[in-house]
């Protein structure tokens, strides 16, 4: 089985590689630079916004997964350029293509639209596949975590110093990468076959009401071997004025955007367990220590962490 790959590049995508030893799958990945070949993988190099380099990388393929997007932009209107614009570009190359199979990640930003650009333009997105005709299924990760990810890398730099700055009280589900890459694996190999198909998925490390700010902090510092924290909440006030002196000091590469601070001060993301996908269908399988345990390994191996 041959399959479309965006997001290759990234963080998810990595994982999604990893899980495909053993499945028989062959896999088409977007690149816009050139990358080191893989086995079992061809890259297609352009960008998520061109019809014709897209027509390309669903090209004999019986199946696309869509994980590329932008996680911060500069405006809402580059948000939709890149991931509401390039969903309707991908979705319209796969129907042309006669594929029927896509699986959209998305995320649990969508649930609350109102709350930040990046929110609003994945439920945009949704849309637009939910109403492609094609036989979608659509998850909605919590926050990710592993190996190769430097969006929580800071996190465990702050842990391994003792100290954590932690948005203000609330509960977040969370969801190990190699967990969510099992899933969308098993969803585009057709297991269960068409019981996914038109389905919407909340997916996380199946901890029931997810986890506080805090608990979720001291398994941090569990996993750098710092058991006691020192966890200071800011409020979303301060985190603004630090959002806005980051932006002063690294422009364009700010991590802490404004979009962001809203994002993270929201005090419920945790995942509805209605929408949990069926037990018969995927389980996860990895627990927030023993997932945190293993990229905190994976970091100081590769020099990411100093201790």
């Amino acid at each position: 089985m041959k399959i479309a790959l965006t997001g290759g590049t990234g963080f998810i995508g990595g994982h999604i590689f990893n899980n495909t030893a053993g499945r028989g799958l062959e896999i088409k990945a977007l690149a816009r630079r050139p990358q080191p070949a893989r086995p079992g993988v061809e890259w297609i190099r352009g960008p998520l916004e061109e019809t014709a380099v897209l027509e390309k990388l669903v090209s004999s393929c019986q199946a696309v997964i869509h994980v590329a997007g932008a996680i911060k932009a500069e405006n809402r209107e580059a948000f939709e350029e890149i991931n509401i614009g390039g969903t309707e570009k991908l979705i319209q190359a796969t129907k042309n293509a006669g594929i029927r199979r896509f699986i959209y990640v998305s995320s649990l930003s969508a649930r609350e639209p109102a709350l930040s650009d990046y929110g609003w333009s994945k439920a945009q997105s949704e849309e637009k596949v939910k109403n492609s005709g094609l036989d979608w299924t659509i998850i909605r990760p919590p926050a990710v975590y592993g190996s190769g990810d430097r969006e929580m890398l800071e996190m465990f730099r702050m842990a391994v110093l003792g100290i954590m700055i932690m948005p203000p009280k609330g509960r977040l589900s969370v969801i190990s990468a190699d967990d969510l890459s099992r899933l969308i694996l098993d969803l585009v190999e057709g297991k269960n076959d068409e019981k996914s198909h038109h389905q919407l998925y909340e997916v996380d490390d199946g901890q029931p009401d997810g986890w506080s700010q805090n608990e979720f902090a001291q398994a941090l510092g569990r996993a750098v071997g710092r058991p006691s924290l020192r966890i200071i909440h800011f409020s979303k006030s301060m985190l603004s004025v630090a959002s806005r002196a980051e932006h002063w000091i690294r422009g364009k590469k700010s991590r802490l955007t404004k979009d962001r601070v809203r994002y993270f001060c929201h005090p419920d993301w945790v995942i509805n367990a209605k929408l949990q996908p069926p037990p018969d269908l995927w389980k996860p399988t990895i627990s927030l220590d023993e997932g945190l345990n293993t990229t905190a390994i994976w970091y100081r191996s590769r020099g990411w962490l100093k201790r």
